[in-house]
């Protein structure tokens, strides 16, 4: 890893969005692993986050977004009740053309050699027979397979949560958490996605999607031929008529100041990570009567799953544990009311009173 540039620097020490604990910077050269492994708070506990595979453009681009990604694992874990800091890791390039054993070993190892004060587990690029792999060389590993002493697929949870978040938007919004006949804009079907279309067609709504994969679009249609329409792409979604729920579901920063003031929906709630493209956001979308549901919140459940992995996974313990996002939603929407702020100040404030709770008094 070479060449990161003050910009870093100033986020890890010096800015607001900064506080991180650690950051690794891990290379292999036999295998081609370049790896960062940002660890934002072990206040609650070994910090807790994701692996993410992607072909970042350029070294410090993969450093900035895990040190974002790790920050929002401690928010995340923090309004999940669990007894984790947050952390996050990512692998530089494209997983479809360097990924091999040899490179997950090798990133393992490193895993391993911070003692158990970072928790790996799926992200985006990364799949359960990954984590079997990595999991040879380092035991604090989650989101492994069920054969091999693992929970397996964690989006499942992930997208039972973002559904009770959606619920209690509904009912903090219309007085009614039934999303029957509602109109849901899903951006990215994918892992999360597909199951939580599975879950708005259960309940009666009416689904529109998008995605890059003309697959994965085909899949969903080809499986409900009726209540799913598909448009082009997410520029297309937002701007659907009479759409009542916007669930970004992709990568981050997909409320920025070109969505936001063309968004006909007037509930954001969605499983991706970092929705919010900069700091400001939030109130842009409170000024236009959008009601945001923070997106550590309700895509905890997840987290919620591979935690459990670590002690004895059990799926009906950990799905009543993710139906309390829909209390926590709703906690977070009358805390803003009161204090007069977006939902997502608010839930900031009551991650950060968590956190700063845990630590013990200098």
């Amino acid at each position: 890893m070479t060449d990161v540039s003050d910009g870093v620097l100033h986020t890890l020490f010096r800015s607001e969005q900064g506080g991180h604990e650690q950051v690794v910077l891990c290379q292999d050269r036999a295998s081609g692993l370049k790896a960062v492994i940002a660890i934002h708070s072990t206040a609650l506990g070994p910090a807790l986050g994701g692996t993410r595979f992607y072909p970042y453009a350029t070294e410090e681009e993969a450093v900035a977004d895990a040190l974002n990604l790790a920050r929002g694992m401690s928010y995340k874990n923090a309004m999940a009740g669990l007894d984790h800091g947050g952390g996050k890791a990512v692998i530089i390039g494209d997983p479809e053309q360097i990924k091999t054993e040899e490179l997950l070993l090798a990133y393992g190892r490193f895993v391993a050699s911070l003692g158990g004060r970072y928790v790996t587990a799926c992200d985006v690029g990364t799949y359960v027979a990954d984590m079997d792999v990595v999991a040879r060389e380092c035991r604090w590993t989650t989101g492994r397979s069920p054969e091999n002493g693992g929970a397996g697929d964690s989006s499942v949870l992930t997208s039972f949560g973002v559904y009770q978040g959606m619920r209690a938007a509904a009912q903090h919004l219309w007085g009614d958490p039934s999303l029957r006949d509602r109109r849901v804009g899903v951006a990215g079907v994918g892992k999360v996605g597909h199951h939580l279309v599975e879950h708005l067609r259960a309940e009666g709504a009416e689904v529109v999607i998008t995605d890059v994969r003309e697959d994965a679009v085909r899949r969903i249609l080809d499986r409900h031929p009726e209540g799913v329409s598909a448009v082009a792409d997410t520029e297309a979604l937002i701007r659907t008529e009479g759409l009542d729920v916007y669930a970004p579901c992709a990568l981050g920063g997909a409320l920025n100041d070109d969505t936001v003031p063309v968004l006909t929906a007037k509930v954001v709630c969605g499983a991706a990570n970092n929705q919010l493209a900069h700091p400001g956001v939030e109130k842009d979308l409170a000024d236009r009567g959008i009601l945001y549901a923070p997106d550590y919140v309700v895509n905890a459940g997840g987290v919620i799953q591979v935690a459990d992995e670590l002690h004895g996974f059990d799926f009906d313990r950990c799905k009543a544990k993710a139906a309390k996002i829909f209390d926590t939603t709703l906690a977070i929407f009358a805390r803003a009311k009161v204090d007069g702020i977006p939902p997502a100040a608010a839930a900031d404030r009551i991650a950060e009173q968590r956190m700063a709770e845990a630590r013990p008094v200098a």
